[in-house]
């Protein structure tokens, strides 16, 4: 964090109580931001409630120090909806909360009318360009829009929330995700938990390995990196897909990977508790997704890991990767693309890629770390609190 950041330490001098509300507490990027900012919260000596359908990371929160209260958040039940209300402007009350938080739109639609019926702040986070092909949709998605401050988590969603739901830019502001580089650093990965996955997922020594991690979607880029691989036609290199999703996209994929020729090495794995030592097993991480993210979680821990990394030249990637720097942008769906920036990077020399990683490692821990993400989020809870007189137009807003 530069100098020019706001001190999470500075938070404590004013203590204050914020809510977040999110469906669930499952594993996704979502609930992680949740659990990182829940910590963030207590360090800075600030009260932190989350209020969530429950899930495996609620132990996460509760490890904190955070007040975790499960209600049924998840269900778009327009009566449990309702219902929701109620029970929200209750738990504002009991535990004087100042700001309620809405990460996700079906709660969203619950915690704004509690805020205003308990007398607190509201504040929304996009987490990703909600589409909406019909009026019911976007005015479902508009909730998102509702916030006295509404925080994208790149400026590519930041842009799209302009744009589409007319928010304006004094209302904006860009807080990009952070990694906790704490874990997510080459240092503290022992061999023998590298050595250990590299055993458990049957990987040959010194293979070339090309890692996609991410749960089996079909706009993931899946079968683009089939194809990749197939026109790259270079069996000693082991392309690694880590992640789970439904049995039928497995099986679509697993026959796209058997009529790619034995000119492809593919191992298809399941979800991975260990991505810091899964990362040190790849010579590249790819991110080939066909339709934009918002942000790109995986592209960025991979650069934190000090791995070459090629994504999809759309969404949040465009912010978080250095081309020729930290790793390639490729266009979406481009398999020839796709495939000679994969060579490129596994043509590295040893001292191109060292510089490379030093540069990607920079780069995480200057702009996309826990530590910043929390910094720039409770200093939109300040700026809240400090009501409109205050307000001063963030740097990081779509105009910027």
């Amino acid at each position: 964090m530069t100098d020019s950041e706001p001190s999470i330490r500075a938070a404590a001098a004013e203590r204050r109580v914020v809510l977040q509300v999110v469906p669930a507490l499952q594993a996704g990027g979502v609930e992680r931001g949740t659990v990182d900012m829940a910590r963030a919260l207590i360090q800075a000596g600030w009260g932190s409630v989350v209020a969530s359908a429950g899930g495996p990371m609620v132990r996460e929160i509760e490890r904190a120090g955070a007040i975790h209260v499960t209600l049924p958040l998840a269900s778009k039940n327009p009566f449990v909806m309702r219902a929701n209300v109620g029970r929200l402007a209750q738990i504002i009350r009991e535990h004087k909360v100042d700001i309620v938080h809405a990460r996700s739109r079906a709660p969203a639609w619950s915690a704004r009318s509690a805020a205003k019926a308990a007398g607190a702040h509201f504040v929304t986070t996009f987490h990703n360009a909600y589409g909406g092909r019909s009026w019911l949709k976007r005015r479902y998605n508009a909730v998102m829009a509702a916030g006295e401050l509404v925080i994208a988590n790149s400026r590519f969603v930041a842009e799209h929330v302009a744009k589409v739901y007319g928010v304006p830019p004094e209302r904006l502001r860009v807080v990009h995700r952070g990694v906790d580089i704490s874990r997510f650093d080459p240092d503290s990965v022992r061999a023998d938990r590298i050595v250990q996955l590299a055993q458990e997922w049957r990987l040959p020594d010194g293979v070339p390995v090309v890692m996609l991690p991410g749960r089996l979607s079909h706009w993931k880029g899946h079968l683009v990196l089939v194809e990749a691989m197939k026109i790259l036609a270079r069996p000693q290199v082991h392309a690694l897909i880590v992640g789970g999703g439904s049995a039928r996209l497995r099986a679509h994929l697993q026959e796209a990977i058997a009529g790619a020729g034995s000119g492809v090495s593919f191992r298809l794995l399941d979800e991975c508790r260990d991505m810091p030592a899964a990362y040190m097993l790849a010579d590249v991480v790819v991110s080939a997704s066909t339709e934009p993210e918002g942000f790109g979680r995986v592209v960025v821990e991979a650069q934190a890991m000090g791995r070459p990394v090629i994504a999809t030249s759309h969404g949040g990637a465009v912010e978080t990767v250095l081309p020729g720097e930290t790793g390639w942008l490729v266009p979406p769906g481009d398999a020839p693309a796709l495939a000679e920036a994969i060579g490129a990077a596994l043509a590295l020399d040893a001292e191109t890629r060292r510089k490379m990683a030093d540069r990607a490692m920079a780069h995480v821990r200057a702009n996309f770390t826990t530590e910043v993400m929390a910094a720039r989020t409770i200093a939109v809870y300040r700026e809240v609190l400090g009501g409109s007189n205050r307000r001063a137009r963030n740097r990081d807003t779509v105009a910027a």
